[in-house]
């Protein structure tokens, strides 16, 4: 018999969510209120004893002049999902979002497939042979993310591919980098950053920067430095409108949920950075700087203080995102991937996001509108 599932509460979310050590930040019930153009839905899936054992916030986008939707479930569900009988959790969500009106139906299961220590991912980028981490040896893999990836497709899910030349797929990312904080002291995560960070950390804290918390009253200042980031780096910024209502959403939710730091230096702000946190949890989310003063160091001063900071938090781990698959020294990105990699941690790589069509024609048409946007 497959799992009842049925919408559930915002309350009934959270304390389920609440109750569990890490589950992604997209996943919690205030993230619907985070992306208004897509209307959010709680499900539950609840067992023979009527008791709730997984849950997923899905998020519905419309087609336009259609009553036809997309419906995504951004790294999640929560579900077991190395159950061996996966289609019992997954059928009755088709079912339902059908129902629903859903034509296709995405989402991003949180499992990892491999891992890269930070030395094996800088031996990677010195190998001139690699173009990209995917192809370098992993240290470590994950048999079940395997096992599970099998059932997907034959249950019908397609895997999404990997994204464009630089890694980074139209949904969340699929690789990411971590640093693991279970069982280590401070000390112990300092000990693993390089040579490069420490020294900058004490750069730093010689020159007079100083972190600080920052408030909703502060997230414009926050923006300047991401416009000016978002030019240098070659993306598109968001609206700061996104960012208040992220700020409002998520700290009404759980007032720890967001937080907003910002690095100081002689009556300036030189880099802010937002840090997000559910359960164990911790995810570095943006990041700005301006190009003045970098002999400073204020991002390093910045990281290393959303760390000990999340540190004393509890986590288990401090995420730093999404990280470029691509190698190749032309990669605009690969400065930013040797940032991350100076922290010790690790490069993870998930499943990624897989998708059902409901409805083969529409499902098709979305893909073709996408590829050419």
């Amino acid at each position: 018999m497959s799992f009842r599932l049925k919408a559930i509460t915002r309350e009934e979310h959270l304390a389920f969510v609440t109750a569990r050590p890490s589950v992604s930040h997209m996943q919690v019930p205030a993230w619907g209120d985070v992306k208004p153009d897509w209307r959010a839905e709680s499900l539950g899936w609840f067992d023979d004893e009527d008791r709730l054992v997984g849950v997923g916030l899905v998020l519905f986008r419309p087609l336009p002049k259609l009553r036809r939707f997309l419906a995504y479930l951004p790294e999640g569900p929560v579900i077991e999902w190395d159950a061996p009988d996966l289609h019992r959790w997954l059928d009755p969500m088709l079912v339902h979002l059908k129902a629903q009106g859903a034509f296709s139906v995405k989402m991003g299961p949180p499992v990892v497939a491999r891992r890269w220590s930070a030395e094996a991912v800088k031996a990677a980028i010195a190998d001139p042979r690699a173009r990209r981490l995917r192809d370098a040896e992993a240290t470590a893999h994950e048999p079940r993310a395997f096992d599970v990836a099998d059932r997907l497709r034959q249950m019908g899910w397609q895997q999404t591919e990997p994204g464009s030349e630089d890694g980074f797929a139209a949904g969340q990312p699929r690789y990411v980098f971590q640093v693991p904080f279970s069982g280590r002291s401070l000390e112990d995560i300092q000990r693993g950053l390089n040579q490069q960070w420490r020294r900058n950390i004490k750069k730093s804290e010689k020159a007079g920067v100083k972190v600080v918390r920052g408030g909703y009253e502060d997230l414009p200042a926050f923006y300047d430095l991401y416009v000016e980031t978002a030019e240098r780096d070659r993306f598109i910024p968001r609206p700061q409108a996104y960012f208040q209502r992220m700020w409002t959403a998520l700290t009404a939710e759980d007032p720890d949920r967001m937080r907003l730091y910002l690095a100081h230096h002689e009556g300036e702000v030189l880099a802010a950075a937002t840090m997000l946190t559910v359960g164990e949890h911790v995810w570095y989310s943006y990041g700005a700087s301006t190009h003045r003063k970098r002999e400073v160091q204020p991002n390093n001063a910045i990281q290393w203080r959303m760390m000990c900071d999340a540190h004393e938090l509890g986590a288990s781990v401090y995420d730093f995102r999404g990280i470029t698959d691509t190698l190749e020294e032309s990669n605009h990105l690969l400065g930013l991937l040797r940032f991350k990699v100076g922290s010790g941690g690790q490069a993870v790589e998930y499943l990624g996001e897989w998708d059902f069509p409901l409805n083969k024609f529409l499902h098709k048409a979305l893909d073709l509108y996408m590829s050419r946007r």
